[in-house]
């Protein structure tokens, strides 16, 4: 039992360790396949806030202003396209608009077409491998470099001819895109756009740097560029930061929904934590159960000392021992790794693989786990069994000093320190979680999809199919709902004294959008329909904005006037605030306004009943009316839940290999019960014939166990506060770590030691006591 518990016990320790490390590495390594990822950099903006985003004018002036720079990159993220090939549609998710420079600064391998000159074109497409067979190698028809040449319509606007052919992108990159589009195509279409410096327009520019290069030369001159290329007044104001790209997926200051979500990096320096804490309560259970089976070979020491042993012998025999159950766990170890590195992958939604078990770093892993696992859990034992004196060890066991019990004690307090630490944890992400995806955000979210309005010329016909569609409670038009990002402006009202412009997200919305997703008004009217050859403008405005504008009371704030991305526009009403992007961000000013022409999206509000066949129903209208267009949806619900998909990750991935720390916890406590046990049978039945009822033996067990668990919780319990408070200052809206998540630690705890010394304990205790005082 004891060589099972060590073997399990240090199994899943291994199994533990190899894929945290797989987890970590692949989060850690985001774009570090790019061979020149040291030396690239992405331009931001700063004003106010962090957008990753600049206008499409700050690249060509770079070029010029900065000739020391390799390459200077613009790529124009798009979050979905519909392609054409053959009249077989296909709805595709994430896609670039790239210059001939891209290829030049990042390191993708091609596997047909010319890097050089496959965007350099208009209407030029390069795809990625998996892609190019999807589309034209069905059945064997087309072998890959066979795809060059062929046409594609993307959007039913362009018409793009195959150049390139790339491998499928890792997934551990912050640009994920299955295919790129030459930037020629677009160029005159946003060509106003490459005008204004906050055109920001989700263009992304990126900055290769020569090798020893100091980047601070570039930085120290950033203000006088902003200066000359749009004037001093902004070079105040605004900044453009020099982001390292292998930063990129750990910076969290950045807002734009377009990046993979943000992580910090102590998280990931927290399950590194967890893999060694788990190797060190499996090392531990070793110790312990070897110290408290000391007194069984005792006799067998005190022979071998007798016969001519020398205690290096026995320190080497020892150390065997466990160098051999070590090398058994490491064997179960992997076969657990490869059963559960695919359900990992699932889990935690990354990309790890079988394969990756074989890469050297995972190798020289192993092999340090298994040396310092058997320094870690032999060493002590060792020298401890092969330092009995052989008189005593030959004597009766009683004639014999426990060895190593103040240790065990020692050792048994930090297992469950380890486990309290890890069960406060995983409650305060819990209680988070539960916080970000089920608080009041300000807005009703219950059964709305929404849907890309494809023609904007038959916007009315959609709304009166939609509004005469049974199963459709409501329908807005809208440039999105609250919980998409929309436009970005700066807001300044010299009628308050606001001189200075404060970054304002604009909504643009149509007569029924408060009602349906239930904003609650504070002061003054809703936004009403609008004639579109009005160029008056009239908004509504959140509780943040308001502030922003030196005024605590709504109704003072009715008739007020502010400038809108130029437009003089008017305050009609204000609303609650409401919450339009995640919480790791506070609510921000925003502004609602009325402007067909921004109208993108259609949000739709189902009746309850029989939503799937509502949906069918708007599938059938949507495709009649728009024939050349995929009718998709997304229900808002699951657009919530996409913000907080990195967190969702770390969850998983907490709860998981806590349960795993305190499950080989419980092993090592389960064995030294049932070696207490062993131990003690003679004074159970003594204490049985005396009258002990079921009650006492279990507190004999159990005592001191008791006390351990409070030691460890009273060390545990502001370690875990300092940590987890840390944790959640990245987020602007957060849970309090209260008394309560401390009484469930303590309580879980006491449960699970309580559940793992019963079996034990009960089972002593119901022993005959007859076979009890009959053990030798």
């Amino acid at each position: 039992m004891y060589s099972a518990i060590n073997i399990t016990g240090l199994a899943l320790g291994i199994a533990s360790c190899l894929v945290i490390f797989l987890v970590v590495t692949y989060e850690l390594g985001y774009d570090n396949f790019h061979k020149k990822a040291d030396r690239i950099y992405r331009v931001t903006l700063n004003a106010v806030d962090f957008n990753p985003s600049v206008s499409m004018a700050v690249a060509p002036v770079m070029r010029t202003y900065f000739p020391e720079l390799e390459q200077v990159s613009q790529v124009w993220y798009q979050s979905e396209g519909m392609v054409t090939i053959d009249n077989k549609r296909y709805s595709e998710k994430g896609f670039m608009f790239a210059d001939n420079q891209f290829a030049k600064i990042f390191d993708y391998e091609w596997v047909s077409g010319n890097p050089n000159t496959a965007l350099s074109e208009p209407n030029s497409i390069v795809l990625t491998e998996s892609l190019a067979k999807k589309y034209f190698s069905q059945n064997g028809q087309k072998q890959t470099k066979e795809v060059i040449g062929q046409l594609i319509n993307l959007n039913n606007h362009y018409n793009l001819k195959v150049t390139g052919i790339i491998k499928d992108l890792p997934g551990n990159t912050n640009l994920p895109f299955l295919f790129l589009v030459s930037f020629e195509t677009i160029k005159l279409e946003v060509k106003g756009m490459m005008n204004e410096f906050y055109a920001i327009a989700g263009g992304n520019t990126f900055i290769l740097i020569p090798e020893n290069f100091d980047i601070e030369k570039i930085r120290s001159r950033m203000p006088a560029f902003i200066a000359l290329n749009w004037g001093k007044e902004l070079a105040k104001e605004a900044r453009l930061p020099l982001q390292p790209l292998n930063e990129i997926h750990f910076d969290q200051r950045y807002f734009t929904s377009n990046d993979t979500p943000a992580t910090s990096r102590n998280t990931y320096r927290a399950l590194i934590a967890v893999a060694f804490f788990i190797i060190l309560i499996a090392s531990i259970n070793f110790i312990n159960l070897a110290t408290a089976q000391a007194m069984r070979r005792s006799k067998e020491i005190g022979i071998r000392k007798v016969l001519g042993s020398k205690r290096k012998q026995l320190i080497t025999q020892f150390l065997g021992e466990t160098t051999l159950m070590v090398l058994l766990a490491l064997v179960v170890g992997l076969v657990v790794t490869v059963l559960f590195i695919p359900q990992a992958a699932v889990l935690l939604d990354i990309k790890i693989g079988i394969q990756q078990l074989f890469h050297p770093s995972v190798i020289a892993l192993m092999l340090l786990i298994v040396i310092s696992t058997i320094l870690l859990a032999g060493l002590y034992p060792a020298f401890v069994q092969s330092a009995f004196n052989p008189i005593q060890s030959l004597k009766s066991q009683s004639a014999m000093h426990m060895p190593g019990l103040t240790l065990r004690k020692a050792l048994v307090v930090l297992q469950f320190f380890i486990s309290q630490v890890m069960i406060i944890g995983t409650l305060v992400v819990a209680y988070q979680m539960y916080f970000l995806k089920n608080q009041d955000l300000g807005f009703d979210k219950e059964a709305v999809i929404s849907i890309r309005i494809a023609d904007k010329s038959k916007s009315d016909v959609l709304r009166q199919q939609l509004e005469a569609n049974p199963g459709v409670r409501e329908v807005s038009f809208c440039s999105g709902a609250p919980a998409y990002s929309s436009s970005y402006t700066n807001v300044s009202s010299p009628e308050t004294g606001v001189i200075k412009g404060e970054v304002t997200e604009m909504k643009f919305i149509d007569e029924h959008y408060t009602d349906m997703f239930k904003l609650n008004m504070l002061a003054g009217e809703k936004v009403v329909r609008k004639n579109e050859a009005d160029t008056t403008y009239e908004a509504v405005v959140n509780e943040t904005l308001l502030q922003k504008l030196n005024m605590n009371d709504p109704r003072q704030a009715i008739g007020k006037h502010i400038v809108l991305n130029t437009w003089n526009t008017t305050i009609i009403g204000v609303v609650q605030d409401f919450q339009s992007e995640s919480r790791h961000k506070k609510r921000r000013p925003c502004a609602l306004l009325y402007r067909s022409r921004n109208f993108y999206t259609a949000c739709i509000k189902l009746q309850p009943s029989d939503i799937r066949q509502t949906i069918s129903s708007i599938d059938k209208s949507y495709s009649t009316l728009f024939p050349d267009n995929l009718f998709e949806y997304q229900f808002l619900d699951d657009r919530i839940a996409s913000m907080y998909k990195q967190e969702e990750k770390e969850y998983v991935a907490f709860k998981l290999f806590s349960f795993i720390a305190i499950l080989i916890g419980c092993l090592g406590l389960y064995g030294l019960v049932a070696f207490a046990a062993a131990q003690r049978t003679k004074e159970v039945g003594i204490r049985k014939v005396l009258g002990a009822s079921l009650g006492n033996i279990l507190y004999l067990f159990s005592k001191e166990f008791v006390l351990l668990i409070l030691v460890a919780f009273v060390i545990a319990s502001p370690v875990a506060y300092f940590f987890m408070h840390s944790w959640l200052n990245s987020f602007a809206y957060q849970v309090n770590i209260g008394i309560t998540i401390f009484v469930i630690a303590l309580a879980a705890t006491f449960f699970i030691a309580a559940c793992t010394i019963a079996f034990q304990a009960v089972k002593a205790a119901i022993a005959n006591p007859v076979k009890s005082l009959r053990t030798e």
